[in-house]
């Protein structure tokens, strides 16, 4: 990456700030974050306080205000996106918007000025989608996997999908934290829901990753724990030491039992990488009937991979992860 130019898009969020953290040491000579919220953008430029870090204000709904930040950029990290479950349900032709219509202004961008490398960042509410947000990320990935057939200039995309990011924007740890502090019930949807955890880190090396070893068109997926809320919630209470009651209220809107993050289809094109999987694109020699009958396994024998059928932690194991977030070190007052 020496002296290339990075964009991220969306990049005020919370991977954002972790790319940075890590990005802001490297030999690139500009990282460009392109968001709508001044505000966000101000407290990171105090925050990094680096001339290297270059700001756009823009929305990726808009092709020509994200245009103007694409000039002279070699690689893209795109996680702009609505994120949210609940609100993309309410406002499902917001999430076509930003999700579906951003993303294609993202990909034509990089095409037409000749970005060498674009990773998307997806879900696994994308696979076997049932709220707005998981079809709208869904046809983000097809869109991208389209346009690797079509692309003529050598650009290379790829996705990343993964699981609930700890303690990112918006996610349950801070919600719990916040009801453990003021002494309030923890409010648990299914305490047998399960869901894919790992780190803010562990996203960026996921992106890292793909970035590193993508064909255009891949879809790469990290294998990740799983833990159920219940659990979640009781490590969290006893971390603070704290004896807070917990309340049930049921499934929100759009919300599932539990996650995917391959279909059984994709399981038998994937590519073991060890750490990962890689998805190829599933006209990878042109040849569409090979994506449904390579691998030796028969569909009825292959499974899905999903947060039931992932290794699920114990509380003990969900407390042990818990504790290396920096987030949970700052309520707890640790230094370091």
């Amino acid at each position: 990456m020496k002296n290339k130019t990075l964009l991220i898009t969306g990049g005020t969020g919370s991977f954002g700030n972790a790319v940075l953290k890590k990005y802001i040491k490297t030999d690139l000579s500009e990282i460009r974050i392109f968001s709508r919220d001044e505000k966000k953008q101000e407290d990171m430029r105090i925050k990094f306080n680096n001339k290297k870090l270059k700001f756009f204000i823009g929305d990726i709904r808009d092709y020509d205000s994200l245009a103007t930040s694409m000039v002279g950029v070699n690689y893209v990290f795109h996680a702009a996106a609505l994120k949210q479950v609940p609100s993309c349900e309410f406002y499902p032709m917001e999430a076509v918007k930003t999700n579906i219509l951003g993303a294609q202004n993202l990909l034509d961008a990089s095409s037409n000025f000749g970005i060498e490398k674009a990773v998307i960042l997806s879900t696994d509410k994308a696979v076997y989608p049932i709220n707005a947000m998981g079809m709208s990320k869904a046809m983000m990935e097809k869109l991208m996997v389209a346009k690797s057939r079509l692309n003529s200039n050598n650009n290379i995309f790829a996705a990343t999908r993964y699981g609930n990011v700890m303690a990112s924007r918006g996610s349950v740890i801070p919600l719990f934290v916040s009801q453990i502090k003021s002494g309030k019930k923890l409010t648990i949807t299914d305490p047998k829901m399960t869901r894919f955890i790992m780190s803010l880190e562990e996203s960026v090396g996921l992106v890292e990753y793909a970035f590193d070893f993508a064909n255009s068109g891949d879809i790469f997926v990290k294998k990740a724990p799983a833990s159920t809320i219940l659990n979640l919630a009781k490590a969290l209470l006893k971390i603070f030491n704290a004896k807070n009651e917990i309340e049930i209220i049921g499934t929100r809107h759009g919300e599932k039992l539990y996650e995917t993050l391959l279909t059984r289809e994709e399981m038998i094109a994937a590519i073991d990488m060890g750490d990962y999987y890689r998805i190829p694109a599933d006209n990878r020699d042109l040849n569409y009937n090979q994506y449904f009958t390579k691998g030796d396994l028969s569909f009825s024998e292959q499974n899905d991979y999903h947060s039931h059928n992932a290794k699920l932690l114990n509380i003990n194991e969900v407390e042990e992860v818990l504790l290396k977030l920096d987030f949970i070190k700052r309520e707890l007052g640790i230094n370091g």
